[in-house]
């Protein structure tokens, strides 16, 4: 199965890269440029694929960055520090973002005669991210299904919208996935600030898993304290 990944350069979207590449599926992996507050995980994606040897898309987008308004990923508004499971996280939704960059994967791999689209979201994203969750993913997949009808067969993967970010570390370090080869902080700055949702994230599923992290945080210890006060 010829399968488009699509790809954030950040850790799930490349472990998924891998396990696909490892399985004889990866055809090639596809990024947007959505206006987001910082490109450097763009960098990494496009490192991906050269390290994976398929070609790299990059879908400029950037003008939804401006009618999109109202996300910390976008706007100049604060990213909230903190476990996903807070409120305050909701400020990183964008809205209908992967509808869009599905809608988009889905007529690429339709032109390029692909057999699917794979992305990566899973379990930790369904505090606060309504299209990561089963719901999405099945109502899309039968909306796709119906917009190509009779022009292409192309399935949506998501294989690990059930699992944990700990059970895609896991995975990462069966396929030998680089992990610090990817990106997660929402602030793009020179390390990981340790402190954002993703980070927070990272951090922890990391030692749930019992792998090493390679990943050099600017606050180390804060995840913590951040998945203490999340489960009060």
């Amino acid at each position: 199965m010829k399968t488009l990944v699509v790809c954030s350069g950040g850790l799930d979207s490349v472990v998924l890269a891998y396990s696909l590449k490892r399985d004889g599926q990866l055809a090639a992996l596809v990024s947007f440029d959505y206006g987001q507050r910082h490109a450097k995980e763009l960098d990494f994606a496009a490192a991906a694929a050269r390290r994976l040897g398929v070609p790299h898309h990059l879908i400029d987008l950037s003008v939804l960055g401006r009618v999109l308004t109202g996300s910390a990923l976008t706007d100049a508004v604060e990213v909230p520090d903190g476990h996903y499971a807070e409120e305050t996280m909701r400020s990183t939704v964008v809205p209908n973002r992967n509808a869009i960059m599905l809608s988009v994967a889905f007529g690429l791999a339709a032109a390029q005669k692909l057999d699917a689209v794979a992305i990566a979201v899973h379990g930790g994203d369904h505090f606060i991210y309504p299209d990561c969750r089963p719901p999405f993913i099945d109502a899309f997949a039968a909306m796709q299904k119906e917009a190509l009808d009779g022009y292409a067969e192309v399935a949506l993967l998501a294989p690990f919208v059930h699992a944990t970010k700990a059970d895609i570390v896991r995975r990462g370090a069966e396929v030998d996935a680089p992990f610090a080869d990817t990106w997660s902080c929402y602030r793009g700055g020179v390390h990981h600030c340790g402190r954002c949702g993703t980070c927070v994230e990272r951090r922890e599923a990391f030692a749930v898993a019992g792998v090493g992290d390679p990943t050099r945080y600017d606050d180390p210890d804060f995840w913590q304290a951040a998945v203490a006060g999340a489960r009060v």
